[in-house]
């Protein structure tokens, strides 16, 4: 699932090739058919994320297109006469200088500004955002028995962190990841927080989500890069039973809540 950094990119593009444009949207598909024929010659105003979703404005009323992509769900950009669609577009936003294709989110329907307010108000704070309010999460976390890996990936605790950047900021915290949330520390809360932010601002920079210090890197280790689909140089995320860069221990992994954890036992002792 893309993690929150992927969501804040989509929205800046949408903004910058739709923002103050007349935009034609259909949906082919025909599952967001009556969204679409509402929206039809309006003007996008804004798009804007929290966490994992995406609301996208339109004048004439409040309206918003709530957007969130879950497993499968892709926004393809274009640029020129929009073609004939290919597969499943659920909804297309087209002008005659380009056009945007989502296809398979888990949610595409059309929303008041309330109701995108009560979305947003359900969601923990979001790192990437400058209204987040990180003393939010630390009072959740501070007052719970769960681990604080299982609270990173909870949306209502912390918004827009996924499963890699859970395990990386982890590890580069050295906190074990089943430590009791209510036994972490404020100055260690602070440095996953501040950790968080500079990550996943780096993610929207750069496109893809890369966390290894400078020492650490390909270059600077004389090593391979990392070969996977997901691209980028991680520390642990999906490394298990490979050395750790930085002690040589065997990363190891875990499920916890449904999802692969990932961990280095010596960096990150209990």
């Amino acid at each position: 699932m893309p993690e929150g950094h992927t969501l804040h990119r989509l929205a800046g593009e949408l903004h910058d090739r739709f923002g103050g444009h007349a935009v034609h949207a259909a949906s082919p598909q025909g599952r967001f058919a009556d969204g679409a024929a509402l929206l039809d010659g309006r003007t996008l105003t804004g798009a804007e994320a929290h966490g994992k979703h995406l609301f996208v404005a339109f004048d004439g009323d409040d309206a918003r297109v709530h957007v969130h992509l879950g497993l499968y769900g892709t926004f393809r950009f274009g640029t020129g006469p929009a073609p004939a669609p290919v597969g499943q577009v659920r909804l297309r936003l087209a002008t005659p200088a380009g056009y945007a294709d989502l296809r398979g989110p888990t949610r595409c329907a059309l929303v008041t500004a309330d109701e995108a307010r009560s979305v947003a108000a359900r969601l923990g704070p979001d790192p990437l955002r400058e209204d987040a309010d990180p003393e939010r999460a630390r009072s959740r976390i501070a007052r719970s028995r769960s681990s604080v890996a299982a609270l990173l990936m909870d949306q209502k605790v912390v918004a827009g962190v996924g499963n890699v950047y859970r395990a990386e900021v982890l590890f580069r915290n050295g906190i074990d990841p089943y430590r009791a949330g209510r036994d972490l520390t404020r100055p260690e809360w602070d440095a996953v927080w501040a950790d968080l932010v500079a990550l996943m601002r780096e993610g929207v920079r750069l496109g893809r989500i890369d966390t290894v210090r400078p020492q650490h890197t390909p270059e600077a280790m004389g090593r391979p890069p990392r070969v996977d689909d997901h691209g980028g140089e991680v520390y642990v995320y999906r490394r298990a039973s490979q050395p750790c860069h930085v002690c040589g221990e065997e990363i190891r992994t875990a499920e916890l809540a449904a999802r692969n954890l990932f961990w280095c036992p010596r960096c990150q002792q209990r």
